[in-house]
């Protein structure tokens, strides 16, 4: 990991940061034995074929059977996100009441994994994949979106994946990773965690808000204060079975949680009196077909500086400061999580390529965008396929072409219903939640700012509120105690659009806007 900015106080901690869990992103990834010393030689790569040289693969102690093997290992671990990414999307509108289409989303969500992560194999030679991001679509569905239009909403990710591949060119990432003190970014790692159970809680009707209410409770358990109807007993029975997978370390468990019960909740749908708005957007049955041909509607359906016209320059520096921020560190310890794991580190401790790879990285957030996928970054679990003895870009070309097969089961997709996705959102804000360890609580000029950015995101229904919260705070906090000099002039830039961005009514007001 990148060592801590010299403008850093003495006593902030700066122990390692723990690589996050995507988004996003996830089952936690076993740990994988150290690389071999040699292939078995029934199994090695000829030692002269072009496709060994190129990879590496014998030099890294691999063989084709593993890359392969460990490339079928990562795309189920991870296939979730063709179910749940389309959910997230799927289930937001835009300022003007759009919804995106579950099939196209489908097709857009496989299409990008498949490309990008196909370009990660040959580009960068780790066995890394990429897709949608979760947490950072969470952000798109139900933060920038009801501020313009979808094409929009899209545009900015793709500015966001620009200015990524900005900062990999010019060397800033070093700037940007050391400006943010490591306890905020754990802490909005934990606060999106929260926010995405939240939303598992919500859109599986768990939680409920209460009609009409305008007091102290704006919520409930279920939508009468108590748990009814067949839809939520799914989603309870598979929060049950999510966590018992991912107790045992089961490989794969969200996917097996989310098809185990699609099939009950198909069963439960043929068998019971359930009306179909019980379901919400999705009704499970048994599909009519299994194949279909993919839909392409939603490429290219973005507007690069749309944004500009829906909302204020100060908005949609946040948004696009708040994606960046989301996309950028996740990757960063994503891509050194799992090439520590492939033994891959050199002896100084740095990843291979990793300019490549982080420009290949940027350049999948602009390609999520511009196919309305939302941005597509890497994943932690590319670490399940490296526990398969995965260790060269080759086990990418082998996942990648999974997701390309993905794209033609569309019909599979779209029949999960809410109810049996939403638990693997709630397991996946746990294993976001597990880096509130890595906070000192015990110091409050730590804690306070850490604190405001968990609690003000799920709070406020707003990743962006929270970080503005957080950044402030520290700011704030450390100026009183005297070391507003230590403070990065990042970070004080940002605050003072935060500043700008929660008084923006009142300043418009006095500057006599409205």
């Amino acid at each position: 990991m990148p060592e801590p900015s010299p403008t850093t106080p003495p006593d902030e901690p700066t122990a390692p940061e723990a690589a996050p869990a995507p988004r996003g992103n996830t089952a936690p990834p076993e740990s994988a034995a150290p690389p071999e010393s040699a292939a078995p030689p029934g199994n090695a790569a000829p030692p002269g074929s072009a496709v060994d040289r190129y990879f590496a693969i014998t030099a890294r102690g691999s063989t084709f059977a593993r890359e392969i093997r460990g490339g079928f290992a990562t795309f189920f671990t991870m296939a979730y996100i063709l179910v749940l990414n389309p959910i997230i999307l799927g289930s937001a509108e835009d300022k003007f009441g759009a919804q995106l289409s579950g099939p196209q989303l489908v097709t857009a969500t496989a299409l990008v994994a498949a490309v990008m992560t196909v370009i990660m194999g040959v580009g960068g030679n780790l066995p890394l994949a990429l897709a949608a991001g979760l947490g950072l679509n969470a952000v798109v569905a139900y933060q920038i979106a009801p501020l313009m239009s979808w094409p929009d909403a899209m545009g900015l990710i793709v500015l966001e994946g620009l200015l990524i591949c900005v900062l990999v060119v010019t060397g800033l990432r070093e700037a940007v990773m050391h400006a943010i003190p490591p306890a905020l970014k754990q802490a909005i790692s934990v606060g999106i965690g929260l926010f995405i159970a939240f939303i598992g809680f919500v859109d599986a009707g768990f939680a409920t808000r209460i009609p009409g209410e305008t007091g102290s409770v704006p919520v409930q358990l279920g939508a009468t204060g108590h748990l009814s109807g067949w839809p939520v007993l799914v989603f309870c029975l598979g929060v049950l079975l999510t966590v018992a997978l991912l107790a045992r370390k089961v490989r794969g468990a969200l996917l097996i949680s989310i098809v185990a019960m699609t099939v009950v909740a198909i069963v439960i749908n043929e068998i019971a009196d359930i009306a179909p708005a019980a379901w919400g957007l999705t009704v499970p049955a048994v599909p009519a077909d299994i194949v279909a041909a993919p839909d392409f509607g939603l490429l290219g359906a973005f507007s690069l500086f749309g944004a500009f016209q829906q909302v204020g320059i100060i908005t949609i520096v946040l948004l696009v400061f708040t994606l960046l921020l989301s996309d950028f560190f996740d990757t960063m310890g994503t891509v050194v999580g799992v090439s520590s794991e492939a033994g891959l580190l050199d002896e100084n401790g740095k990843v291979p390529n990793l300019g490549r790879v982080l420009l290949i990285d940027g350049a999948a957030a602009v390609a999520g965008g511009a196919a309305s996928a939302s941005s597509s970054t890497s994943y932690i679990e590319s670490a399940a396929g490296v526990g398969e003895g995965a260790r060269t870009g080759f086990a990418s070309l082998v996942t990648g072409g999974l997701f390309a097969v993905a794209l033609f089961l569309t019909p599979l997709a779209t029949v999960v219903p809410a109810q049996a996705a939403a638990p693997a959102l709630v397991a996946v804000g746990f294993l976001l939640m597990a880096q509130v360890r890595h906070i000192d609580w015990e110091r409050y000029e730590i804690a306070i700012p850490a604190f405001l950015t968990i609690a003000v995101m799920p709070f406020t229904y707003s990743i962006t509120n929270g970080i503005g919260a957080g950044f402030l705070a520290y700011v704030v906090i450390q100026t009183a105690l005297g070391r507003a000099r230590r403070v990065h002039w990042l970070l004080w830039v940002s605050s003072a659009l935060f500043a700008l961005y929660f008084a923006i009514d009142p300043v418009e007001q006095l500057l006599g806007v409205k």
